[in-house]
């Protein structure tokens, strides 16, 4: 969507912190031996208290509040009796709705202390993030994204997961326009002043590959090597972009 009103940007702001507060609750509660469903439980009983619901169950029917994957899982990861272990790399993915407004957001966390892979990897997705927002800004095009997150990740010795890309938002799950973690001149749409988008770096250590999971939802990395998954819902401006899902 591209934000028309005080009234639209209040909404989507409203949204963002109910986001915020969920995944802040569910990091939180990351630790050897619970399990993903009980994350979920989190994330349910979160949004619940706040009047909002989960777009991807809303949506698209998946099987639970928000998504959780573990290790060489990327996306898309269904919450289940799964205990997490010391030393697991967890993704959690949430996009919530409340009053027709919706914002989505990710971020990667250690259980425990990280291994030196994981921590240079979930390190290098926040900031291929924040190198992406950068050029966030009006009259700038989509591949700017692009093109600075793959700097960023290929600088650093990881790869991007090509086919996982961000994409418009707002008043449901997936708008257009797609917008990729790599430079396609393919995709030169032009940010304009109030478009609301993801930008959500999706990043192995490996080659970047992918392959769907038996259960039709999880990706996971085809070499089984980690993946990390940072994500924020901007606003963009003739300046730097407003995070709706930041802290």
């Amino acid at each position: 969507m591209s934000i028309k009103s005080t009234a639209e940007l209040e909404g989507l702001k409203k949204i963002g912190q109910i986001v915020r507060a969920t995944l802040d609750a569910m990091a939180s509660a990351v630790e050897p031996g619970i399990s993903t469903a009980e994350l979920d439980q989190i994330a349910k009983i979160t949004l619940a208290a706040h009047g909002a619901e989960s777009s991807a169950r809303k949506v698209y029917g998946f099987p639970g509040d928000a998504c959780i994957s573990v290790n060489d899982e990327a996306i898309h990861g269904i919450p289940g009796g799964r205990q997490l272990k010391l030393g697991d790399l967890v993704k959690l993915d949430l996009t919530a709705e409340k009053d027709g407004f919706v914002a989505d957001a990710a971020v990667t966390i250690g259980v425990g202390k990280m291994s030196p892979v994981s921590a240079s990897l979930t390190q290098c997705a926040e900031r291929a993030f924040h190198q992406g927002a950068q050029c966030a800004r009006a009259g700038n095009r989509v591949y700017d994204i692009g093109r600075a997150v793959e700097r960023e990740v290929r600088g650093s010795g990881f790869s991007v997961m090509k086919q996982l890309c961000g994409h418009g938002v707002g008043r449901t799950i997936h708008e257009e326009p797609c917008v990729p973690n790599y430079f396609s001149n393919r995709h030169r749409t032009r940010l304009t002043e109030g478009l609301v988008i993801t930008i959500e770096p999706i990043i192995a250590a490996g080659s970047g590959s992918e392959r769907l999971l038996e259960d039709g939802w999880t990706i996971g990395t085809a070499d089984g090597t980690l993946a990390a998954h940072y994500e924020h819902t901007i606003v963009i401006t003739r300046g730097e972009p407003i995070l709706l899902t930041a802290t």
